[in-house]
């Protein structure tokens, strides 16, 4: 069977060796095609690409997809944003081509970013004949049953309920070719790591094998590369860095100041603004304090029914809601186009969701902005994204707050600046007490003197 193109429709499978090769780094790649015309796809997949719009592919796109056609094993390294999933979802579409039993599989950490890349292969495969099958937690089973019976080629699924059908025999995996972890730092941070070493035991040997993700922590390479074969590495950008179209700004405060500044910050937005917070709870009270007439806000957290959580993505993506207010799974399940603005109105106390928070802003080649809420107690967790992006953050004192209103008054007097410079166990300025006590006190001191004259 040929392509399009004249090329082989499927690689020829390699000689596997042992997985976990012979510890060698992980091989670079730099095949870079100008544009999708350069890749030996099905002319209906070409039509597809046409169709919804891709011209050229982003830097990981370019550098991924020869390697996957060619059936390697691969880690692909990348910012949030830059189009992984494509990376991956278009080699198991031309692979699949008209074959007509389950042959991918991809495991995905959350319900929201599995739904994201459903929608990927939908719009790119669904005219080449590839059906897909969602199973994912939090959802009625029913409608696992109802998906896997129309005979999907790929499954994409959480790590969670794939388990259960694995239990239940409801699921093989004895004929996956291809399989993807996407999000795989993400899946170490949420403890997916004895299930995924369950599903890949249920794999056959002779398989692919692709990781994506936008960080890689050392514990994670290590569990994956333990299961490729000399896989080819491919990182695009600096590790660990932000998207460098998102302008960031860090604003110190007090936390009883953090409410009001977002407000001040929601009246000047007029385009799509993510807002994070910390907690559930956290969530459904920032949003009952922001909602008004004229500003229309939503939310997203792990405790609301499946039907509100779509409704509240459907809202924001279409523009009936202008703020989406959310805790940290909406972080790598969200892929809204235009979204200008992320504002961390609690700070993230890992520097790696630091990274994927604000990465939700600055998609592909758009420009976006970041705003952080940095209180007293966060400062430490400033220090360790700096440390993790070998850069500066630019904190300042945020305007219209006590902390900025000591920071004005210091450029005109000389004083110092927030958290620098004030006596131990002084409530003067950085200590966060009166602003006039630590004047006032020498004063007094003098009236003493005078009186013992």
């Amino acid at each position: 069977m040929t392509s399009g193109r004249g090329g082989p429709a499927h690689p020829p499978r390699q000689s596997r060796r042992k997985r976990g090769g012979s510890g060698e780094p992980p091989r670079e790649t730099c095949l870079t095609p100008p544009s999708f015309a350069g890749y030996p796809f099905y002319d209906t997949l070409r039509a597809e690409l046409e169709a919804a719009g891709y011209r050229t592919p982003t830097p990981i796109q370019a550098r991924a997809i020869g390697p996957a056609l060619e059936g390697k094993d691969l880690i692909g390294t990348a910012q949030t944003g830059t189009g992984k999933t494509a990376a991956f979802a278009l080699p198991i579409i031309h692979r699949l081509h008209r074959k007509l039993e389950l042959g991918a599989l991809v495991l995905a950490p959350t319900r929201e970013l599995a739904k994201q890349i459903v929608g990927v292969f939908n719009d790119l495969g669904s005219g080449v004949g590839i059906r897909v099958a969602q199973i994912v937690g939090g959802m009625p089973v029913e409608g696992d049953w109802k998906a896997l019976s129309s005979w999907p080629n790929v499954v994409v699924a959480t790590p969670g309920r794939l388990i259960d059908h694995l239990e239940q025999g409801s699921v093989g995996l004895s004929e996956i070719e291809m399989f993807v972890i996407d999000e795989a730092d993400r899946m170490h941070d949420m403890g997916f790591i004895p299930q995924i070493r369950r599903i890949i035991a249920a794999l056959p040997a002779e398989r692919q094998t692709m990781m994506f993700t936008a960080t890689m922590p050392p514990d994670v390479e290590r569990i994956v590369r333990r299961n490729m074969r000399d896989p080819v590495k491919i990182q695009v950008g600096p590790a660990s860095r932000p998207v460098e179209q998102t302008e960031q700004r860090l604003y110190y405060l007090e936390e009883t100041e953090k409410t009001r500044l977002l407000q001040t910050l929601l009246r000047k937005e007029t385009g799509r603004v993510l807002v994070f917070v910390k907690t559930k709870r956290g969530v459904d009270r920032l949003a009952r304090r922001v909602h008004g007439r004229h500003l229309r806000v939503t939310r997203l957290h792990g405790d609301r029914l499946q039907t509100d959580r779509d409704e509240s993505m459907a809202g924001f993506r279409e523009g009936r809601y202008r703020v989406l207010i959310a805790t940290d799974i909406a972080a790598r399940g969200i892929d809204v186009a235009d979204i200008e603005h992320v504002i961390n109105y609690d700070f993230p106390h890992s520097p790696e969701d630091y990274i994927h928070r604000i990465g939700r802003t600055a998609r592909l080649t758009a420009p976006g902005r970041a705003t952080s809420f940095v209180t007293p107690h966060d400062r430490r967790h400033v220090a360790a994204v700096e440390h993790l992006i070998d850069s500066k953050l630019p904190l300042t004192p945020a305007p219209g707050t006590r902390a900025g209103s000591r920071h004005h008054g210091s450029r005109k007097s000389g004083s110092h600046t927030p958290g620098r410079g004030s006596p131990k166990g002084k409530a003067g300025p950085a200590a966060g007490g009166n602003g006039g006590t630590a004047e006032k006190a020498p004063r007094k001191r003098r009236r003493r003197r005078r009186r013992r004259r």
